[in-house]
């Protein structure tokens, strides 16, 4: 026998030490880790690694392999050109070359950039840039799920206050029902009296069973926002109440100055238009005719030397386009402004939440000890007789009424406050 009250202590003891138990600070970061849109971090990276990898690549030698067969309808002739001279005995012997109609190149080209007028920086200055903004982006997208967490969290701590409550209605009904039915006993009291006290215990009863059924509710959400296995044991820690500030700290505002560069950098970009492009190269080739100009043979040759490309097509549009990209940073201002403007009102609203649960919940104390004195008193009241049990009910009602009302405002006290938090984003 003790050896199976140890063991049923042990099972115990485990069951309560496996329980989950979590922070709100603990559910906004598996929220986090858990949501699907966190993969494109590594995507965006990799993406920004290898447009960066080959914008430098432009300085690394190109090779260019071309071939081609023509055939066209006449070719220079020698004979024509100096026709004349077969008439003189010293050239009568003389053959003058004839080219083919039909010719031959096969090329290879070694082509290397000396000066691209920095259009390979600025490529990567660009990646740079459209990397960090769509990271940005994205902690846009993760920072809302706080609000979600917020909802869900504060949810099951005020299903729990409730069901707290619920356990001291019933404990309170259960000793009515007690001195009523010894008051039965002695002949002072009705059975109709006992029975509606036990009615009522039912219906509270009842009461929990859907409040477990929604605490359950609302852990299998917070379970599928954090990856998380939540039962009905799980407890989720009470916060301590926030530091409140208005300072404004939200990843919008770094994503706004983010693409406000990316207009700085392609400002930039548009002198690489207005810069000369310098290059090498060296042709070697194979084909008829080469560059003898004497003969019809197939054979192989080269050349190498210098390009200078210098277009000022660019010179027509500059001045409109940095006037466009001008325009492009005053609408990013106006947007932030905008921003800051909606979130100071949200604040300002947060502000009065908290105010109005403040004064409410210092409102609330008050009741409930007028309600625990009136309800004491009434306890004494039946049992002595003096009420029916219908009236003690009514001061046991009115008590859990007022309980219920201090600890709703308490949770939508802390709840502001952390919604506060996050629309200000300290």
């Amino acid at each position: 026998m003790k050896r199976i009250i140890t063991i049923i202590f042990l099972a115990g003891a485990l069951h309560l030490s496996a329980q989950k138990s979590l922070t709100i600070e603990q559910c906004y970061n598996l929220a986090r880790q858990n949501y699907p849109l966190l993969k494109q971090h590594d995507l965006i990276q990799k993406t920004k690694d290898f447009t960066i990898h080959n914008a430098w690549r432009g300085y690394i030698p190109q090779v260019i392999v071309t071939g081609q067969a023509t055939y066209q309808s006449e070719t220079t002739n020698f004979a024509d050109a100096f026709g004349s001279l077969a008439s003189n005995p010293l050239f009568a012997n003389m053959k003058f070359p004839t080219y083919s109609k039909d010719q031959y190149r096969l090329t290879g080209e070694i082509n290397q950039t000396i000066f691209d007028g920095e259009a390979s920086r600025f490529k990567k200055e660009n990646a740079q840039t459209q990397a960090a903004i769509q990271e940005q982006s994205l902690e846009v997208n993760l920072y809302a799920l706080r609000d979600r967490v917020n909802q869900v969290y504060f949810g099951v701590l005020l299903i729990d206050q409730e069901l707290l409550q619920n356990s001291i209605q019933q404990n309170d009904i259960q000793n009515g029902i007690d001195k009523t039915q010894a008051l039965v006993n002695n002949g002072t009291a009705y059975r109709s009296s006992v029975d509606e006290l036990k009615a009522q215990l039912m219906q509270v009863q009842q009461n929990r069973m859907e409040l477990n059924s929604s605490r359950r509710s609302f852990l299998l959400v917070l379970g599928l926002l954090t990856n998380q296995q939540l039962d009905e044991n799980a407890q989720l820690i009470k916060p301590k109440a926030p530091t409140i500030s208005s300072d404004i700290k939200r990843p919008e505002l770094m994503l706004y100055e983010l693409q406000k560069k990316t207009y700085e950098v392609q400002s930039k970009q548009m002198q690489i238009g207005l810069m000369p492009l310098i290059s090498a190269y060296f042709d070697a080739s194979y084909g008829r005719p080469t560059l003898n100009t004497v003969s019809n043979d197939f054979g192989t040759f080269w050349i190498a030397g210098v390009r200078f490309n210098w277009s000022l097509t660019a010179l027509y549009t500059w001045k409109n386009n940095k006037y466009i990209f001008g325009l492009n940073q005053s609408d990013l201002d106006i947007q932030k402004e905008t921003f800051l403007f909606n979130t100071k009102i949200a604040l300002t609203q947060h502000d009065q939440e908290i105010r109005k649960y403040n004064e409410l919940v210092a409102n609330d104390q008050k009741i409930v000890d007028l309600r625990i004195s009136v309800k004491n008193a009434s306890d004494s009241q039946l049992q002595n007789g003096v009420i029916t049990g219908h009236e003690y009910l009514t001061q046991v009602d009115a008590e859990a009424q007022a309980r219920l009302n201090l600890i709703l405002h308490q949770v939508q006290l802390l709840q502001a406050e952390y919604n506060h938090l996050n629309t200000s984003g300290n």
